[in-house]
């Protein structure tokens, strides 16, 4: 019962650390903005699916887990 709360409080400070890079280099790559991402407008009615933004953020997020792994064995 006690790594619960480690892992909560790591949880955050990694969510902390990424809204601080998102702030910081959502000025340079605009994310959800892509080339590919899906944006329909018609009349009064907007649809918006950033498909290709996911993928990206997926790949990262995978290349990510892979290091912390491999660094971990």
């Amino acid at each position: 019962m006690s790594n619960v709360p480690k892992m909560l409080i790591l949880a955050g400070a990694v969510l902390i650390v990424i809204g601080l890079v998102w702030m910081l280099l959502g000025r340079f790559v605009q994310l959800g903005k892509l080339p590919g991402d899906i944006a329909i407008e018609r009349g009064n009615f907007r649809f918006y699916f950033p498909i290709v933004t996911c993928i990206v953020i997926s790949v990262v997020f995978s290349l990510i887990l892979a290091v912390i792994r491999w660094f971990t064995k």
